[in-house]
């Protein structure tokens, strides 16, 4: 019970930051909703690291795997809302804004995860 808990409290505190981001970057005018990219990269770069760092020096108990990279991360990052922005582009033929905002999110959210994993050998 005591994971379920750490992953619901990383979980809400990643909802939290995301619904943030969105507050203060989303703007539809502009061609790319830039809180939900930041907070798919961000969160690649920082679950990258997590993990990374903790593979490698052994550091961060399950407990704190859970609370950080499935919580946080699993709230942070959102898979679902850029796929619903997506939807948006192309019901309203914005295939200029679909098109890059999907392959920039693709693109520099698996390079945060490697960016992530090499900053962790670093340390």
């Amino acid at each position: 019970m005591k994971q379920v808990l750490l992953v619901f409290l990383g979980g809400g505190l990643g909802s939290v930051a995301r619904y943030w981001l969105s507050l203060r970057l989303n703007n539809f005018e502009n061609a790319i909703p830039f809180g939900t990219l930041l907070a798919n990269i961000l969160g690649s770069l920082i679950i990258g690291f997590i993990l990374g760092y903790s593979a490698r020096n052994d550091f961060l108990s399950e407990n704190h795997s859970l609370l950080l990279a499935t919580g946080f991360c699993g709230g942070f990052t959102t898979f679902s809302t850029f796929a619903y922005e997506n939807h948006l582009y192309i019901k309203s033929g914005d295939y200029f804004g679909f098109l890059p905002y999907m392959i920039v999110t693709f693109v520099l959210s698996i390079l945060a995860v490697f960016l992530g994993m090499y900053l962790a050998k670093l340390v």
